[in-house]
């Protein structure tokens, strides 16, 4: 069977969710039974205990959905920590040069694509990885690095970004985008459909897939129409106050 990576870079487009606060590890299993091909876990803007975000992924790995995390920044404690606990990737917000991608495929990958840090008896390989250097190489294989484009230098450089081995995909990150460029939240301005367009057609250029986590369907559809196929929709408390919302308006009605 393939492996979601491999259904990226194939072109399937492939729909997943922004887990940010309910850190009830069971939600990964409910997210595989609405259907979403993956999840990202938001450290970012989340607070998740690790102890929760661990149990979290253990599911998602029993579950069968993969479960990406999005890490504050590329710092090797804060990146290995995720890796080991058996994140299927990790997505970096505000990457915005080489550097920062070069750093993120040099604490996410074993040697000789990167400098993550050795410990086989842990979760990440189930306790049982058998041999180490086969083990290893399939690990970097399946990884999935993620750059979240942000800003105008980001734009600017996403060129450079994606040239850098082991980066698979780029991201773009709405509304902090449209804050830096001076137009928050006006999603259809063309100042912002030009920077997604140009990091679409560079993700293109550089052989990658990329993809954008942006509330209404009809924007979704949108972007998957051109070119992006790695998209995010929605996020748990979204859909429980949208839920919550709905019922209510119709009960007070």
């Amino acid at each position: 069977m393939a492996t979601i990576k491999e259904r990226a870079y194939a072109g399937e487009r492939l729909f997943g969710t922004m887990v940010c606060l309910f850190d009830v590890p069971d939600i990964a299993r409910m997210l595989q039974v609405c259907g979403f091909d993956f999840f990202v876990l938001d450290m970012e803007h989340g607070y998740c205990d690790d102890s929760r975000i661990a149990a979290m992924l253990l599911v998602a790995k029993m579950a069968g959905i993969p479960a990406i995390v999005r890490a504050a920044r590329p710092q090797r404690e804060i990146i290995m920590k995720y890796m080991e606990m058996g994140a299927a990737g990790i997505l970096l917000p505000n990457t915005e040069t080489i550097e920062d991608a070069r750093k993120l495929v040099e604490f996410s990958k074993y040697a000789p694509q990167g400098n993550r840090g050795v410990a086989l008896l842990k979760a990440h390989a189930g306790y049982d990885a058998g041999s180490a250097v086969p083990y290893m190489e399939k690990a970097n294989q399946e990884t999935i690095l993620m750059v979240q484009i942000e800003s105008p230098t980001g734009v600017h450089n996403i060129d450079e970004i994606l040239s850098v081995d082991g980066i698979d995909c780029a991201f773009i990150g709405p509304n902090d985008l449209s804050q830096t460029y001076g137009i928050m939240g006006q999603f259809e301005n063309p100042m912002l459909h030009e920077a997604i367009e140009t990091v679409i057609a560079s993700a293109k250029r550089c052989g990658k897939f990329c993809g954008i986590h942006i509330g209404g369907v009809e924007r979704v559809k949108h972007w998957m129409e051109n070119g992006m196929n790695f998209n995010l929709f929605g996020a748990d408390t979204v859909f429980m106050m949208n839920a919550a919302r709905d019922a209510v308006k119709q009960l007070k009605d």
